[in-house]
């Protein structure tokens, strides 16, 4: 099923019930993804998984890099590190990943945005066509943006800080009247501490020269691409570090509300 919203119409009940029924008859599409979110809240910043590796489940999706070195995207089977600097650049094969979500992405349901939105306003409508917080969504915005704010994470060195402490001296950018990529995921609420709940998206420049974790941002026109995921697999690591940690504190839920923002 692939639906083309039509904004001179409120189609998105009808689209909201075929998707569920899409859902529901094709159970397909699944989520790859490399340890666990709590463990990168808990300071595991090293994991053995390769970006050439990340390609074998999936051609779109994003992450970070070992020693939380800059913001992993991941799109048309092109992977892209968004360093600290605000920089963007393609991602070795052989660089590794603490925490990573993977997909193969297909749209489900596409949509021209043709008038001026606000990040709070795309996320009310896909969640006025996705039937349920339950489901996973993959998200693809391909558009011209009045601004999009990120920030990135800058490489870290042993001995780990929580991720908490590290994110209060992230740099923080502001790219203005560009045209550009947005790759994320809506995750359901009750993943909480496996993944990140409700919206995580990162940004990259159609030049391909920079982006980040996105905080927020205003599109003028754009396209929206939709893909459901009925299935989750998870690579949980072996290390030390990730044996020895505490995955469940009973601040997740603040915690990562505090790391993402």
């Amino acid at each position: 099923m692939r639906e083309f919203y039509n904004p001179q119409c409120d189609c998105s009940l009808d689209i909201a019930k075929e998707f569920a029924e899409y859902h529901h008859v094709t159970n397909d599409g699944e989520i790859f993804q490399t340890s666990l979110m709590s463990a990168l809240i808990a300071g595991v910043y090293e994991g053995s998984t390769t970006v050439e590796q990340l390609l074998e489940h999936g051609d779109f999706g994003l992450g970070t890099f070992n020693q939380l070195d800059g913001e992993l995207i991941a799109f048309d089977k092109h992977v892209f590190q968004l360093k600290s600097d605000g920089s963007a650049n393609p991602a070795n094969m052989t660089q590794r990943t603490p925490f990573a979500v993977m997909t193969f992405f297909k749209a489900d349901i596409e949509l021209p945005l043709t008038s001026r939105m606000s990040r709070e306003a795309v996320h009310q409508l896909i969640d006025d066509m996705i039937p349920s917080d339950n489901v996973f969504c993959a998200l693809r915005i391909d558009g011209v943006f009045d601004f999009v704010r990120t920030r990135t994470v800058p490489k870290q060195n042993r001995p780990y800080r929580p991720m908490l402490e590290v994110v209060k001296e992230q740099p923080t950018f502001r790219f203005t009247q560009k045209q550009g990529v947005i790759a994320g995921f809506r995750s359901p609420k009750y993943t909480t501490g496996i993944n990140v709940p409700g919206y995580h998206e990162h940004f990259i420049t159609d030049d391909r020269q920079g982006g980040g974790h996105i905080q927020d941002y205003r599109i003028s026109s754009g396209f929206l691409q939709i893909g459901k995921v009925s299935r989750l697999v998870i690579d949980t690591p072996a290390s030390t570090e990730f044996l020895n940690a505490n995955l469940a504190p009973e601040d997740i839920r603040t915690a990562i509300e505090k790391a993402e923002k």
